[in-house]
């Protein structure tokens, strides 16, 4: 057996070119299979959080016809930033990766987007914004990720239109997609389910930012929870590498979401267009609510909504899609 590479999306700006992955040690475990019904769907899941990463591996990415070397750190991720042409082009690009085992390279492909210039940057949350995974009760959060499988998981009514609205807004046709992140508390270990989900409901194409890799079956009972503050990093971290782009920033109010888009419409007062939140409960927040009029004395637009259609006619109102 042979170690495993796991390659994720990537993207680029002007200057610089981001990719990342995973090495994880042999395994006879098999990968996610997203057919699997009730028990088998849950052994699977279980199993993605069980897998071991390996440490110090040699990697080597393929760019300008030059291979460039590295080693994956303790937790066995791996990320490269290196210059990037200017004459790179835009949209969707390949790249390739691989590892040398037994003095045999071993190659995987994926892709990173460097999106054209515009005028839209959207960041989304994952859980309940729109993935339906009731965040607000652990067990039943748990229950439906171990027990329903990919197919059976459920998008909230009207986001994809909204979605693809906002991928498109502002572009012609031959100028592909606005950049679009999805950013998230859940970890790498759902990377694949999260593509996948994504791709059945024809949501748009996007990087994913999520949490660091969880190892063992303690860590699994704990997915999506604790700490936040990874993902105001990485929110922050995006509006830095993009800084020419004005954002629309999707979120829900059943963790830290309006909290962290308000200390980012701070930082950033003149990048952040809109902050929409999901109502998850029956009724609203009054801490999200307080939250959402301070922002609009900066000057963001906001929208505080229970169905996505009410975030279409915001959207349209204010002239983004």
């Amino acid at each position: 057996m042979r170690p495993i590479l796991k390659l994720y999306r990537g993207y680029a700006n002007e200057q610089e070119l981001i990719v990342m992955g995973h090495v994880f040690k042999p395994t006879r475990k098999k990968d996610y299979d997203f057919q699997k019904k009730s028990f088998k769907n849950a052994t699977s899941v279980i199993n993605m959080f069980r897998i071991k990463t390996q440490s110090n591996a040699d990697v080597y990415l393929e760019h300008n016809d030059v291979k460039i070397h590295t080693k994956t750190l303790k937790d066995g991720y791996f990320k490269f930033c290196v210059p990037l042409d200017q004459f790179t082009s835009y949209g969707w690009i390949d790249y390739k990766v691989s590892i040398v085992h037994k003095n045999e390279s071993f190659v995987t492909k994926e892709s990173y987007v460097r999106p054209n210039k515009g005028n839209l940057g959207i960041i989304s949350d994952i859980d309940d914004t729109f993935l339906v995974s009731h965040s607000l009760n652990p067990f039943k959060k748990l229950y439906i990720l171990l027990f329903r499988n990919v197919n059976k998981r459920k998008v909230f009514e009207d986001v994809v239109p909204h979605y693809q609205a906002l991928s498109s807004a502002g572009r012609n046709c031959n100028e592909g997609e606005n950049a679009f992140f999805y950013v998230s508390s859940s970890e790498w270990n759902l990377y694949r389910f999260i593509i996948k989900f994504t791709e059945i409901h024809q949501l748009p194409k996007a990087v994913l930012l999520l949490k660091d890799i969880k190892t063992s079956l303690t860590d699994f009972f704990l997915t999506g929870r604790g700490n936040h503050n990874h993902k105001f990093e990485k929110i922050k971290h995006v509006l830095e590498f993009y800084p020419n782009l004005q954002y629309v920033l999707l979120g829900d109010d059943s963790q830290d979401d309006p909290i962290l888009y308000e200390a980012i419409c701070k930082i950033f007062p003149v990048t952040v267009k809109a902050v929409y939140i999901r109502q998850t409960g029956k009724f609203k927040k009054g801490k999200t609510e307080i939250v959402l009029k301070n922002l609009e004395t900066l000057n963001v637009a906001v929208c505080y909504f229970k169905h996505s259609s009410e975030a279409i006619a915001h959207s349209k109102s204010i002239g983004i899609i």
